[in-house]
């Protein structure tokens, strides 16, 4: 197995994952499945398999929505845009409800393939940034990005990297606890927009879903439904973890 293949979230291995996967379709941060809560107004609590981080993160990101530009501001990244949110629940037993103040980070490539920074791993004042960054929850346990349809690179199919930290509470001897996987979208979508600028120019699409080397596990928990929202799209997506 290489490097960059093994789940990065400390509570759960990609062993463990892969494990629980294979029994139930699907993983979640440090728990098992809990039972739903049930008033309607609270974000799902939806497990979800863990995946590798890759080679591509970078501590110390920018606080902010919008990441389609680099750190000051410019050289704002060409796409299809796309509104990405998340709710997350906490869950425990038979409770689900909103987690407020989590740090939803999400990074991936541009149109042509290429992620930012690729050769450090932490942020500095010469980072560029494009297409990284994070928010934390708000109190109804949502995060916002503004962002575009990822490109394509080879062997990979569409995605989107997403890490949720979790800080340990004031005063405990707990450390902070991080969850790590990745997005993915439908193969006749990805098709669409890979077929209109700024991403046509390119050599033709080579991976979908069925031969990434990720997606076969636990992709189909992962998939992103997108609506069409002006020239682009919009997507909701819920995650349950337990905190």
């Amino acid at each position: 197995m290489r490097e960059d293949d093994r789940s990065t979230g400390r509570l759960l291995t990609r062993r463990e994952a892969l494990a629980l996967i294979g029994a139930s379709g699907v993983a979640l941060l440090g728990g098992a499945q809990p039972a739903r809560a049930a008033t309607a107004t609270l974000p799902g609590c939806v497990v979800r398999p863990a995946q590798t981080e890759g080679p591509f993160f970078v501590d110390g990101e920018l606080e902010r929505s919008d990441i389609r530009s680099d750190m000051h501001g410019g050289n704002v990244r060409p796409g299809t845009p796309l509104k990405l949110k998340f709710n997350v629940a906490r869950v425990g037993g038979t409770t689900c409800e909103p987690l407020a103040g989590a740090q939803v980070h999400v990074w991936h490539s541009d149109a042509e393939g290429r992620y930012s920074d690729t050769d450090v791993r932490r942020a500095s004042a010469t980072s560029l940034q494009f297409l990284r960054g994070y928010q934390l929850t708000d109190a109804a346990g949502a995060a916002q990005f503004l962002t575009i349809f990822p490109g394509w690179y080879g062997g990979r199919t569409a995605h989107i990297h997403f890490k949720i930290r979790l800080a340990a509470a004031s005063g405990s001897n707990a450390r902070s606890q991080e969850f790590t996987s990745q997005l993915y979208f439908d193969d006749a979508l990805q098709d669409r927009v890979f077929a209109a600028a700024p991403y046509s120019p390119r050599r033709r699409h080579d991976t979908h879903n069925a031969d990434d080397f990720l997606y076969r596990y636990g992709g189909k928990q992962l998939m992103l439904d997108l609506q069409p929202d002006g020239p682009g799209y919009a997507t909701v997506f819920d995650m349950g973890v337990q905190a």
